[in-house]
């Protein structure tokens, strides 16, 4: 029975992400986030369960991306482009290249199943980060972008920027503690201090959603300012 377990877990993440396209494609794009999250919390604890009952699988390694790239890749795509959709009718097609990131997700994915290196690390920006990102980005600061002329160029040119980081050669900190002392883990440590800063403190963000963008953006370069060190 403990064998399914995992697996019924990684299902639930997989089902979270179908309901956020759903809830995107409407419009209901707050609600499209939330279960993006609820996604990522079974993402985190199927592999935990999984290493907890001793009964990591081949099978449960392929089901996990396969719901992470509906989770991770297509829900965020889908907030992107009902975020777009209202642009002008001159330009019909540009909501579609939102479905770009779904498909660097899955390369993505692909390429982290392959990659032996990627043990403690991550090489390229992980799916479930992008997919935070643009949710929370979308629902914090949607009606701010589209105040500005240029909001449809800007949105396009970061699509495939997050695209580009999904699959570069970029060595990105992982959140894995080998110890709880703070000699090695210097800047796990500062970056959860900052993160939580951000994401709590009304004076500088307006909203913790908002925070969460911020959080990834800085999770990212706070790995490129110190990658000497990982």
């Amino acid at each position: 029975m403990k064998k399914h377990i995992p697996n019924t877990i990684t299902c639930c993440n997989l089902v979270s992400g179908c309901i956020a396209i759903v809830f995107a494609l409407n419009g209901m794009l707050a609600m499209a986030l939330l279960f993006i999250i609820i996604g990522a919390v079974f993402d985190f604890f199927d592999g935990m369960s999984a290493r907890l009952l001793g009964v990591s699988s081949p099978i449960g390694k392929e089901l996990d991306s396969l719901a992470d790239v509906v989770t991770f890749g297509v829900a965020p795509s889908a907030i992107v482009f009902s975020f777009l959709s209202g642009i002008h009718q001159h330009l019909p097609f540009v909501p579609f290249i939102a479905f770009v990131m779904a498909a660097f997700s899955a390369l993505r994915l692909a390429k982290f199943n392959l990659d032996e290196r990627q043990t403690t690390s991550f090489i390229g920006l992980p799916t479930p980060a992008n997919a935070l990102f643009w949710g929370a980005l979308i629902v914090g600061m949607g009606d701010t972008l589209e105040s500005s002329p240029y909001y449809i160029y800007a949105t396009v040119a970061m699509i495939l920027v997050s695209s580009y980081l999904l699959v570069a050669e970029l060595p990105l900190f992982a959140l894995k503690f080998k110890h709880w002392g703070w000699k090695g883990n210097e800047v796990k440590y500062i970056f959860v201090s900052t993160s939580a800063l951000m994401i709590a403190c009304p004076l500088i963000f307006s909203g913790s959603v908002i925070g969460i963008a911020a959080v990834i953006a800085w999770y990212v370069v706070l790995s490129v300012a110190t990658r000497k060190q990982q």
